[in-house]
């Protein structure tokens, strides 16, 4: 549980952006983001396939672009 105490004098809008910061360190707004709406397993498995296929793709053209600087 993430608990953020007030301290002496600091206003509220502060505290608040502490609060919201240590919430994003811990991984709970992109958790919250993420579970919003439900994903089938499908759609899961798709979109995996895709940033797979997106980052090998990336790493064959830069290994081409290696090959070519020789």
């Amino acid at each position: 549980m993430i608990r953020v105490e007030a301290r002496n004098g600091e206003p509220l809008e502060k505290t608040l952006r502490r609060f919201k910061k240590r919430c994003e360190k811990e991984g709970l707004t992109k958790d919250i983001k993420k579970n919003l709406y439900y994903d089938k397993p499908s759609e899961v498995k798709r979109r995996e396939s895709r940033k797979l296929e997106k980052r090998l793709e990336a790493e064959k053209a830069e290994a081409a672009r290696a090959l070519k600087k020789r």
